[in-house]
């Protein structure tokens, strides 16, 4: 549901953009499943081939998993950046 132009899935994205750096952590398929059940994220991220989400300070991010493997509501996005938010 958009409230005053923003979504839901916006307004979580911004919310986990505050508690993210921009280090990336890169996961095997085993051992990102493994983090996710630790971690338990509402949602899971993916652009192209990147699943991803943010944990203790960092993305945390795989390049082997499909979007079935996870319980987590996956959130389809059109593009992700190391860099930090300009106009």
């Amino acid at each position: 549901m958009a409230v005053g132009g923003v979504t839901a899935a916006t307004s979580a994205a911004a919310i986990a953009a505050q508690h993210t750096s921009s280090y990336r952590v890169k996961f095997r398929k085993e051992a990102f499943l493994e983090l996710v059940e630790l971690a338990e994220p509402e949602i899971i991220y993916h652009v192209r081939r990147m699943h991803f989400f943010a944990f203790d300070g960092f993305v945390m991010y795989t390049l082997e998993c499909d979007n079935v493997d996870f319980k987590q509501k996956v959130l389809e996005a059109i593009e992700f950046s190391n860099y930090a938010w300009s106009e």
